[in-house]
């Protein structure tokens, strides 16, 4: 039986750190002040939406891109990627004229695919999620024999994301936990690398979405089912860990957090709305799961890694949407009313002495009107503040308006 590789160690990072430099970005790492306060904890971000392409992702990309021999660079690369990864090594192998193949899932978000194009790699999509897309692998090197570069489960790859951790203890040296978004592992495994070679403990705490919580499952920290399906951190949307990262997990790794994907919806809007940066869904989960558990961070200094900033504009519309009806700042409105010239405007009228801004009406006095004399109208209501909503119904009411129950 053959033993299990070593672990990486923080000398390889290092090690990467000093290969990569001046080709990726040193991002900000910064405290959060408004977040801190609605957190409870002290919050750091570390900014990696920020790097060229999107994402921390170019770093480990970039580490192994550069350990390839003349040949393997000449037969070129390959590598399956749900956009992040795509996208780092579609550019740096481009830098470095590599030629490189990139197989997507079909649903991965236009803007990934499109800027994995524009990099000069040819890009495939296949498969429904990123497990189908990886099953073209074997056929497409066997055929073209290039060089595979894991998204994840490869240890020049783990040891390049681990730089991101290397800045952020440079910056506060001091930090209390470390909370990261795992898909792969690849992320977590080189931060936990370096976090566990500090002379003081610092926890590591791994975040999942609910439908892809496979390491969480794989460590005991999760019993419940493996769901798939689409999801609104698709950057993390792994259904099975890798070999060498749920090695690393396993010794380095303090727990996982599992969270809903209603939770990193909020945190997408939040980091927009205070901190003014753009995440993915994978960006925001780490957020998401210190909002959804503030006890575990009461009063703790906490870095956290926004790990990617590439979400679909339509997608980040329903999102912002989503949220204004779970801040009740959003709503609709059933109401009745006599089918009598005026009453339409009538009741428009009462809703914006209310500070309601209506959006969009629908009349009808067919099918859903209680008797012919009658009309329904369902209302879309914009509000600034969530408390207007009872003031418009009361409004209504006193007017004479019947407004259904909810």
């Amino acid at each position: 039986m053959t033993a299990a590789a070593p672990l990486i160690t923080i000398g390889d990072v290092r090690a990467a750190a000093a290969a990569i430099a001046g080709q990726i970005a040193d991002t900000p790492f910064l405290h959060s002040e408004t977040l801190s306060e609605i957190a409870g904890c002290e919050l750091w971000l570390k900014f990696e939406n920020l790097q060229f392409t999107g994402s921390f992702k170019q770093r480990g990309a970039l580490n192994k891109l550069l350990s390839l021999s003349p040949e393997e660079r000449a037969r070129g690369v390959i590598t399956v990627s749900a956009g992040n990864h795509a996208q780092g090594v579609a550019y740096h192998a481009g830098q470095l004229g590599i030629p490189a193949t990139i197989v997507m899932p079909v649903p991965t978000p236009t803007v990934k695919a499109q800027r994995t194009a524009k990099f000069g790699a040819e890009v495939i999509l296949t498969g429904a999620d990123f497990a189908e897309a990886s099953r073209a692998l074997p056929e497409l090197i066997a055929q073209r024999g290039q060089t595979l570069v894991h998204p994840f489960d490869d240890d020049l790859v783990i040891a390049g994301q681990g730089t991101v951790a290397l800045e952020m203890l440079a910056t506060m040296p001091d930090l209390d936990a470390l909370v990261v978004a795992v898909g792969g592992g690849g992320l977590i495994s080189g931060m936990a690398t370096v976090a566990k070679a500090q002379d003081r403990p610092i926890e590591v705490i791994g975040v999942q979405s609910d439908h892809f919580p496979s390491m969480a499952a794989h460590l005991g920290k999760w019993t419940g089912s493996v769901t798939g399906g689409p999801s609104i951190a698709e950057g993390i949307a792994v259904a099975v860990p890798g070999v060498r990262t749920a090695a690393h997990a396993a010794a380095l790794i303090d727990d996982m957090i599992v969270i809903d994907e209603g939770r990193i919806e909020t945190a997408i809007a939040l980091l927009l709305q205070i901190e003014k940066t753009l995440c993915e869904g994978a960006g925001a989960a780490g957020l998401a799961a210190v909002l959804a558990h503030p006890q575990r961070f009461a009063g703790r200094r906490v870095g956290l890694v926004l790990c990617g900033g590439n979400i679909d504009n339509r997608l980040l519309t329903a999102v912002l949407q989503r949220q204004l009806v779970r801040d009740e700042k959003l709503f609709r409105l059933r109401i009745q009313l006599p089918d009598m010239a005026g009453m339409l405007g009538q009741l428009c009228t009462e809703i914006g002495q209310g500070g309601g801004n209506i959006n969009s009406v629908v009349h009808d006095r067919t099918f859903l009107a209680h008797d012919a004399k009658s009309a329904r109208v369902e209302v879309e209501i914009e509000v600034a503040d969530p408390d207007a909503r009872g003031r418009i119904t009361e409004l209504l009411a006193a007017a004479g308006f019947l407004v259904e129950p909810r």
